[in-house]
C-alpha cells in the first residue's frame, strides 16, 4: 500500500501570488486521487461487505471532490483546459 500524502509535495511560498491558488487546487487534486486509492485498496481488503461498500462510497465521494478541484482550476487555468482538450483528441485518435 502506497504512502499518504503527508506534506505539500510543493512549497506553496515560493509559488507566485499570481499562481498559488491554481497550485492549491492542484495540491487538493492530488490529495483527493490519493484517498480514493487508499479508500479502494482497503476496500479490496477488508473481509466485511459493509466496510468495504463504505470504503467504496467513501472512494466515490472523493471522486466528487477531485471534480469539485478540477472545475475550479479550469476556471482559473486557461492552458489546462488546453492541455486537457489536446490529450483528450490524443487518446480518441488512438
Amino acid at each position: 500500500m502506497q504512502n499518504m500524502l503527508s506534506e505539500l509535495p510543493i512549497d506553496l511560498e515560493k509559488v507566485s501570488k499570481a499562481n498559488r491558488d491554481k497550485e492549491i487546487l492542484r495540491v487538493g487534486m492530488i490529495a483527493e486521487l490519493d484517498a480514493v486509492n487508499l479508500y479502494e485498496q482497503l476496500a479490496a481488503m477488508a473481509e466485511q461487505e459493509e466496510v468495504k461498500a463504505a470504503l467504496l462510497d467513501i472512494a466515490k465521494e472523493e471522486k466528487t471532490h477531485m471534480g469539485e478541484f478540477q472545475a475550479l482550476l479550469l476556471k482559473k487555468d486557461r492552458e489546462q483546459v488546453e492541455e486537457l482538450e489536446k490529450g483528450k483528441r490524443e487518446i480518441e485518435e488512438m
